[in-house]
Formats: structure tokens, C-alpha cells, sequence
């Protein structure tokens, strides 16, 4: 069903490929008597096909280091290497490609276009990029997504379950080489919370898509491969769950 959606993995070389390497992530806000470091010294590396969950409490810097690893906010020092590159060695419009390829962010809050449908909505960020849409793989992915039907849809003519399905669309649209989904349930009841987790394990689990999920709720957390937890902007715990 999902087979042209997503990258296949790579033939050769090491079974494990990394795909994510941040070092010495740190992140101020402020300064002097104000400063905040909402992130200080964070280092780590995801493995191609990983399913990460970040956990930690309020202000622990969770959103923060998902904002730098997704490109939408620069790290104070440190660096983020995805698939090899070095990004924010890159121009400015080097990043807004990044985010649009290689990144597929899913938000608490859907962040869909309201004025735009279904479709449009899910193929945004290839025609942002320019690039033509594969028919095909939109078809696969809204039936994957339970979509069918409602392609004409606006938002608001839709469910909070299927606005976030939508968002998983729009992720996934691109085959990015992360996904990154910032309390992707935190807004939903748990019968949709559920469908949702599924749907990212599905993408993951027999397409290799990487995927780094921020939650609150430990039961997410526990379905990963590998759990972060965060406190006060530094790695407190870093947990295999399962190979």
C-alpha cells in the first residue's frame, strides 16, 4: 500500500546508517541576568529507520531542540548533521530547501492551510519545492491515511483525527529523511491518539522512515525503539526499548 511513499532503505555498506548527528547542542535565550539556556550541550546520533521518542517536562527544551533539528531555529553553538550535511553551514535558502526535503514536521495543532483542501494540503510542500506531484503516491497515501472521500474536504469540514492524519500527509508527501512530530496526540481523544501512533509505527516500522517523536505521554514513549529524556536542556537518560 505505502510502497512509493517512502525511502527504500539503502542496499550495501553497514546495516546501521546514521542519518542524524547533533553535537554540543546548545541554545541561549536572553542574556545576563535573563539568560535561558534552553538547551546545553546536547549530543547525540539517530540511526536511519530509528524511532526515537524525547521525553521530558514542560520547558525541559524538548520543542526547542525539535525546532534546530527540523532547521526552523539556529543553535547558539553546536552542530546538526543530517544525511551527511552540515545544516546550518548552509545559505538561507539552502535551509528553506532542507526543510521542505529532508524534514517532515508534524505539529500538536495540525497547522494545516485552512483555505486549502485535502490534496492541497498534503501536496504543499512539493509544489512549494517546485517539483510535480506523484500522482500515484498521493492516491496510496490518502488511502493509507483513510483519507479517501474527503479529498476536497477543507479543514474545518474535518475531524481533529483527520486534520492530523492531513499533517501526517503532508509529512510524508516528500519521503523526508526525518520526521518530526512535536506532541503529534497532545490534541486528540485516545481512540484517535491510537489510530495516529499506528500510523506513524506503520510509516516507520516497514519503510525505514526515521522517525523523533516529542511526547508527554509515556505510553508513546515506551512504543519507541530508543527513549531521550530531557531536563533542563541537558540528556538526563538515553534508553533502548527494543533492537
Amino acid at each position: 500500500m505505502f510502497d512509493t511513499l517512502l525511502p527504500r532503505p539503502r542496499t550495501g555498506g553497514a546495516s546501521h546508517m546514521e542519518i542524524l548527528r547533533v553535537e554540543g547542542l546548545t541554545k541561549v535565550y536572553g542574556s545576563g541576568e535573563n539568560e535561558v539556556r534552553a538547551l546545553d550541550g546536547v549530543s547525540f546520533s539517530v540511526e536511519k529507520g530509528e524511532f526515537l521518542a524525547i521525553i521530558g517536562p514542560s520547558g525541559s527544551g524538548k520543542s526547542t531542540l525539535l525546532h534546530i533539528l527540523g532547521g526552523v531555529d539556529r543553535p547558539t553553538d553546536g552542530k546538526v548533521f543530517m544525511d551527511g550535511v552540515d545544516v546550518y553551514a548552509q545559505t538561507e535558502d539552502q535551509l528553506a530547501v532542507f526543510r521542505r526535503r529532508q524534514v517532515g514536521l508534524i505539529y500538536q495543532f495540525y497547522n494545516l492551510i485552512p483555505v486549502l483542501n485535502v490534496t492541497e494540503n498534503i501536496t504543499l510542500p512539493v509544489l512549494m519545492d517546485g517539483r510535480v506531484v506523484n500522482q500515484g503516491r498521493l492516491r496510496e497515501l490518502i488511502a493509507t491515511l483513510r483519507l479517501t472521500g474527503r479529498e476536497k474536504h477543507l479543514p474545518n469540514q474535518l475531524s481533529g483525527g483527520q486534520q492530523q492524519r492531513v499533517s501526517i500527509g503532508r509529512a510524508l508527501m516528500n519521503a523526508p529523511a526525518v520526521v518530526l512530530a512535536d506532541e503529534p496526540t497532545g490534541n486528540l481523544d485516545s481512540r484517535n491518539s491510537r489510530e495516529i501512533v499506528e500510523l506513524l509505527k506503520l510509516s516507520n516500522r516497514k519503510y525505514m522512515q526515521t522517525l523523533i517523536v516529542i511526547t508527554h505521554d509515556e505510553s508513546i514513549a515506551l512504543q519507541a525503539d530508543r527513549i531521550l529524556a530531557i531536563e533542563d536542556g541537558r540528556i538526563v537518560r538515553d534508553e533502548v526499548v527494543r533492537r
